[in-house]
């Protein structure tokens, strides 16, 4: 086994999961995944924990959604509801052998999918807001992403464990360190009540923040991580924001995407590619035109695109904004059975402005205590 699965495996289960002696932990991916599962699962036992393990082969969903009836499509599970309460932790491991393989789906039967997993994914998060749960999903290193990214294999491994500062004798020392970095960042912001994004490339973005709490993602559910985020009000986001790289939801890519709000809601979407999922995904609740969350991605690790949201929504000097469910731990509450992160570039240009007030330029915070690109 290459030995930087088993210190991936070692910072996942000992820092991001936390997990404990006695916890039932369910250790979830693909058929691509099973290296990393493995792994993890030998450290899952070494913790004195007991874990579950699912393993779902890729081919699955593209049956479900490609012969399934609606009526197979809207089923809610009954077995996932009370799974959520039986767990203690859950560690996803993300990968597939061809990440264009539901591409010929159509929006609509992807879009009654995501609907009869919304009961779950709200308990989900409710769960985890509570305390109730901890979770951390992460990238499996496989052919199809490195191909996204435009990198052979190995480069592609290089680009994911760097993220994760593995390279590193003590990569934990560094998540702190940028941990610390963050919370100054979450503090600042803490009591201030609106933020604007401007960009030369047509941005012009407005949320109201007031009330909200800012949450520091230092690798203990995404991981890699690297950012700091809050539940925007959900009547109050106004303006454009174009965009900067495709958008890539449930095997479907959209790009050149541009957003236009009106008192929370999206009143204008476009898009040079993929327009009608888009638009099908915008369309399958109220919630999914309201904005969920709102984020400063922090990790200067990450500077180059990949088409893997996990890894373009932190690259260091982005912002990224999600439409539909927000977390109830930021305050939000807006409610839908889409997530849907969209990333920004600001490093050509770009500026935040908080309460008026300038913060980052260029993709680079001006207070030097704020989370900053790496020597």
């Amino acid at each position: 086994m290459d030995p930087r699965y088993e210190k991936l495996a070692q910072v996942l289960v000992q820092y991001s999961a936390k997990v404990k002696p006695g916890q039932l932990v369910r250790v979830a991916g693909s058929t691509v995944t099973e290296p990393l599962i493995i792994a993890v699962y030998r450290e899952v036992v070494r913790a004195g924990a007991h874990p579950d393990v699912v393993v779902t082969p890729d081919e699955c969903k593209r049956i479900l959604l490609e012969e399934g009836s609606d009526e197979q499509l809207s089923f809610e599970n009954p077995l996932l509801l009370p799974s959520v309460d039986a767990i203690d932790c859950f560690i996803s491991m993300w990968g597939q052998k061809n990440s264009k393989a539901l591409s010929t789906i159509s929006p609509q039967k992807s879009s009654l999918l995501s609907q009869a997993r919304r009961p779950f994914f709200k308990k989900f998060l409710g769960q985890a807001a509570e305390g109730k749960l901890s979770w951390v999903g992460t990238q499996f290193p496989c052919e199809s992403s490195a191909q996204d990214a435009e990198m052979s294999l190995s480069e592609y491994e290089d680009f994911v464990f760097r993220s994760g500062f593995l390279y590193e004798d003590d990569p934990v020392a560094l998540w702190k360190k940028l941990s610390v970095q963050q919370q100054k960042l979450c503090d600042f912001l803490m009591p201030k009540k609106e933020l604007r994004f401007v960009t030369p490339q047509g941005t012009d973005l407005t949320l109201g923040i007031e009330g909200r709490k800012w949450l520091n993602c230092d690798g203990h559910e995404n991981f890699p991580d690297g950012e700091v985020f809050t539940g925007p009000i959900e009547t109050a986001t106004q303006g454009t924001v174009k965009y900067s790289f495709p958008a890539v939801h449930g095997g479907r890519e959209s790009d050149g995407i541009e957003l236009t709000f009106r008192d929370g809601k999206v009143v204008e979407a476009k898009a040079s590619k993929g327009e009608e999922f888009l638009l099908a995904m915008l369309d399958q609740d109220p919630g999914a035109r309201v904005l969920g969350e709102i984020a400063i991605g922090t990790n200067y690790a990450i500077q180059q695109y990949s088409k893997n949201t996990l890894f373009d929504e932190k690259i260091g000097g982005t912002f990224h904004a999600a439409v539909g469910a927000a977390y109830p731990e930021s305050g939000g509450t807006n409610e839908s059975g889409l997530h849907w992160d969209m990333v920004c570039d600001l490093r050509q240009g770009g500026q935040i402005f908080v309460d008026g007030e300038l913060i980052s330029e260029n993709g680079r915070f001006l207070n030097p205590e704020f989370p900053q690109p790496l020597s």
